[in-house]
């Protein structure tokens, strides 16, 4: 069976829409939350994929995110095995960063929504035409500057980069896919969360593009699944059983 390792920064952000999508294909996860004190894994060995979440600090504050560095860590362990990686919000800060993007702490709330436009570089990537002209919510807090030599391959209204793909296995995406209602009431509800000003207002807008959003994440994990060959199942590490005694 296919088994996928998911990072989870935060109780409100999880896979969300992309569990079902996940499910319907019997695909498996395993989620793996560094914010309570629980170990990242020390391979990619047993996994086919790795999605990395969202959270509530720029990447860069390794007071709030002591477990960065072992993240970037683990984005090459996954790089290496050749495995796919998706990164949502934080997690695509972190995947651009691995890549050489210069992060930034500001804006810290980088929550709107835009419509997502394709680029010259999206014009053949599945994901790119699925969202092309779609309302997306965007939601990551912090930036990120992309280094020479890397275009993104879906912007926002004013051209700002909300997806990149920087390897044939990799996909970043400040667009948030995965995310219903419930969760940003959930993100307004969590103890100490600093959320945007205007969250009441995203989350009106969430509910007003609650059909759109579906149908777009339903797009979204097929154009995934295409380009990523996400259906695929890698070769496992074998798992050895000792039967100390007999």
């Amino acid at each position: 069976m296919k088994q996928f390792a998911v990072v989870q920064h935060t109780y409100s952000e999880f896979l969300g829409l992309i569990e079902n999508q996940l499910e319907k294909r019997d695909i498996g996860f395993a989620y793996f939350r560094p914010f309570v004190g629980q170990d990242l894994p020390g391979s990619a060995g047993q996994f086919d994929a790795l999605f990395v979440l969202g959270g509530q600090a720029p990447p860069g504050d390794h007071d709030q995110n002591p477990w960065h560095d072992d993240e970037l860590r683990l984005i090459g362990i996954f790089r290496d095995a050749r495995r796919p990686m998706v990164g949502l919000g934080y997690g695509a800060l972190v995947l651009a960063e691995y890549e050489g993007a210069l992060l930034s702490p500001e804006p810290f709330h980088n929550a709107y929504w835009t419509i997502a436009h394709k680029t010259p570089a999206g014009e053949a990537d599945a994901l790119a035409q699925a969202v092309d002209g779609r309302p997306v919510l965007v939601m990551a807090n912090g930036a990120a500057t992309l280094p020479a030599g890397m275009e993104p391959i879906v912007v926002d209204d004013n051209g700002r980069w909300i997806a990149i793909r920087p390897d044939p296995l990799a996909y970043g995406l400040l667009f948030r896919p995965e995310l219903k209602p419930g969760m940003i009431e959930d993100m307004i509800m969590e103890a100490k969360r600093k959320t945007p000003p205007d969250i009441g207002e995203l989350l009106a807008e969430a509910r007003r593009h609650w059909g759109d959003t579906q149908r777009t994440t339903d797009q979204v994990i097929v154009a995934l699944v295409k380009e990523l060959d996400l259906m695929r199942e890698r070769r496992k590490m074998p798992v050895f059983r000792l039967n100390i005694g007999e």
